[in-house]
């Protein structure tokens, strides 16, 4: 189903926004769109090639399947098929995209940055293009840099992309790690509107603690340690992570970060319509989700049939959501992230 059916209606060609001096400028969502490889890696595949059981996985955290890319898909890959569908959605023409923002930690390569690739593939040139990596919490950072980026007027329609090859960056063989991971990408296109009643974005809350970076990491490959025969052979190419610790952290951040936007806005989680959180644990979800005091109807769970695909997990929600005729318009949305770094944010959203 069409964002735009249920929102906004959007030409093709969108004219000029005028500079009124006393003018506010808003933001608002033209569409929405994700993508999932094709290969579907069952809980029982998995007990094949490690020392695990579809019952022990599914116990611990709510996963069943997730998606794995194919050996010749990159990120860049991924991230196009999510951003072609939000902007089919959104009708709106490649060549009226001004900016792309990317949030990943798989780059396709180190250098240079997955977002180029995303605009060759796409038919663009010369416009910016921008990546940025906060993990899990891609999704909020990039509303808030799309916000402050179209509000300062250099911008007009922004192509927000989050997407992660995490298979490529998995211990296969580290029973505590791979269970969790899958691969997929999601797209927002998002626009300038001089009608607030249009505006989509109604606050967004950003934090990030660097004491805890340890907890999720991948080690080697950066200037601390450069790739080495020793790197290699020690398996820090790989991600590496404290799960209890990061399971405490996860849920006191993200109830704490959640309960702040909803304050400062004079609301509470039974004013929103839904809430989406990152899509890393089936039990941290539900934590989250009785902290503030919500139902499980208005919770989105998407993480059994995908598993954590980083950034990219809560707009593969919002987009299941979409299809399923369950956001319409006027409804809000609160949305909740917390990554590595220790990177988190929430954003209300309104449709």
């Amino acid at each position: 189903m069409r964002l735009k059916k249920l929102i906004f209606s959007s030409n093709r060609k969108h004219k000029k926004i005028g500079k009124m001096k006393n003018s506010k400028r808003f933001v608002k969502i033209l569409g929405v769109g994700s993508y999932v490889p094709e290969k579907v890696v069952t809980n029982d595949d998995l007990s094949k090639i490690v020392d695990t059981s579809d019952e022990w996985i599914r116990a611990r955290t709510g996963i069943r399947e997730r998606r794995i890319a194919a050996s010749d898909q990159t990120t860049s890959d991924l991230c196009v098929c999510a951003a072609r569908k939000a902007m089919e959605n959104a009708s709106i023409a490649v060549d009226d995209i001004d900016l792309i923002l990317t949030g990943t930690i798989t780059s396709d390569v180190v250098l240079p940055s997955t977002s180029v690739f995303i605009q060759t593939k796409l038919g663009l040139k010369n416009i910016p293009c921008l990546d940025y990596n906060v993990a899990c919490s891609g999704l909020q950072y990039g509303i808030e840099l799309a916000r402050s980026l179209i509000e300062s007027r250099r911008y007009k329609n922004i192509l927000l992309v989050c997407g992660d090859k995490l298979s490529a960056i998995t211990d296969w063989e580290d029973r505590s790690t791979c269970i969790l991971f899958g691969d997929g990408a999601g797209a927002i296109v998002l626009s300038a509107t001089e009608n607030e009643e249009e505006n989509s974005i109604i606050d967004v809350v950003l934090g990030a603690n660097g004491e805890h970076s340890e907890l999720i990491i991948l080690p080697a490959g950066g200037s601390r340690e450069p790739a080495s025969e020793k790197t290699v052979s020690e398996r820090k190419h790989f991600m590496k992570m404290s799960g209890r610790d990061l399971f405490r952290e996860a849920v006191k951040i993200m109830g704490n970060c959640a309960q702040e936007i909803l304050d400062r806005n004079g609301m509470s989680a039974n004013d929103m319509d839904f809430v989406v959180t990152h899509q890393a644990n089936w039990r941290i979800i539900d934590a989250v989700r009785e902290r503030l005091g919500v139902s499980p109807e208005k919770v989105c769970v998407t993480i059994e049939k995908y598993g954590n695909t980083s950034a990219s997990s809560c707009i593969i929600a919002l987009d299941s959501l979409i299809k399923n005729g369950k956001i319409v318009r006027g409804s809000k949305v609160l949305t909740v992230g917390f990554g590595a770094g220790l990177t988190w944010g929430a954003a209300i959203l309104k449709f």
